[in-house]
């Protein structure tokens, strides 16, 4: 269609420039050359992308998460579900896909439809750390998925149990020195950025725990208030009102600074620990999605984030938004 289009543009120009030259004077000409050019333009302006894209969308819209109800991606795509819907006046529903550490939910999407009515509401796991870690992962993010817009990142808060004796990061770090291998940590699963992170902690602060992998953060935070393990790392939209309520307890932000909405966690770096867990959660379509759709899909999701509802909710769980265009977001991923 590409060939077609550009085709149809050199035969208007040079028919109009055909024109000119055997019929008519000077002026009139210059007129037939303008008409040809606009006329090439308009053509050329056609495709079957752009419109598809000026129809899109005509029916509900499906955010694929790839981990259970309640976690950090789930939390943004449900955010986001809502006020798109009302920007795109169709229906946007969430599906919550979890398994083998967000590739189960990713690789659904890999092979849904190229029309913009799948999308992947995907976290760094899946995307980022899955090719490093996974001997034989059945797709590759930076081929097989198009990436749209980074939503969301944010800063993990190491968080306890709240019969958990430690109150502060040193006197953790003894406590399990002093307990080597009888103190269990939960991530979403094998292979995913709490997991890394936690045993990257290990070697950071020369500890040995016991690794639990979960479905998801829903699952993990269940068992962590529930005592069943003794921590983990996990987003401060899932957390910040657990910590609050008494179900869990905040050991620091794995930052260099602390949150703005909660300044009374202190931060890795405060202990003399420079440890540092940042976390995102990014909009990706099927391979082959129109560039038009995936363009007017970032376009929508940065009218949402200048929305002041949406930034109230993003300060009040102490979440940085996203944006920039779906070149930048490659990078991100690529990064």
């Amino acid at each position: 269609m590409e060939g077609f289009t550009m085709a149809m543009s050199g035969f208007v120009v040079r028919q109009a420039q055909n024109l000119s030259r055997r019929t008519i004077g000077p002026d009139w000409r210059r007129c037939w050359v303008w008409l040809g050019t606009a006329l090439a333009a308009a053509v050329l302006a056609w495709s079957p992308d752009a419109a598809q894209a000026q129809n899109w969308p005509t029916k509900p819209i499906k955010f694929v998460v790839a981990y259970p109800a309640g976690g950090g991606a789930d939390f943004i795509a449900r955010l986001f579900s809502e006020r798109l819907s009302k920007l795109l006046e169709q229906p946007v529903v969430v599906e919550n896909r979890p398994g083998a550490g967000g590739t189960l939910g990713a690789l659904s999407v890999v092979r849904a439809d190229p029309d913009g009515y799948t999308l992947l509401i995907a976290a760094i796991s899946e995307i980022s750390i899955a090719p490093a870690t996974y001997k034989a992962l059945p797709y590759d993010p930076e081929k097989e998925l198009v990436p749209v817009i980074q939503l969301a990142r944010w800063p993990q808060i190491l968080v306890a149990s709240p019969n958990f004796p430690p109150n502060t990061l040193s006197e953790f770090i003894a406590y399990v020195k002093a307990n080597p291998g009888k103190i269990s940590y939960s991530s979403f699963g094998n292979n995913t950025l709490n997991h890394v992170n936690g045993e990257r902690f290990k070697v950071a602060a020369g500890i040995d725990a016991l690794h639990v992998p979960y479905r998801g953060s829903g699952p993990s935070l269940t068992d962590l208030m529930g005592g069943q393990i003794q921590y983990t790392f996990d987003a401060p939209s899932v957390t910040l009102n657990l910590i609050n309520a008494g179900k869990l307890k905040a050991i620091a932000v794995a930052a260099t600074e602390r949150l703005p909405n909660a300044g009374n966690i202190p931060t890795f770096a405060e202990a003399g620990l420079p440890f540092i867990v940042s976390s995102w959660i990014g909009m990706l379509a099927p391979p082959n999605t129109p560039q038009a759709i995936v363009d007017k899909l970032n376009k929508t999701a940065i009218e949402v984030m200048s929305q002041p509802e949406t930034r109230a909710a993003f300060e009040k769980s102490s979440l940085l938004l996203g944006g920039g265009s779906p070149a930048d977001f490659a990078k991100i991923i690529h990064q």
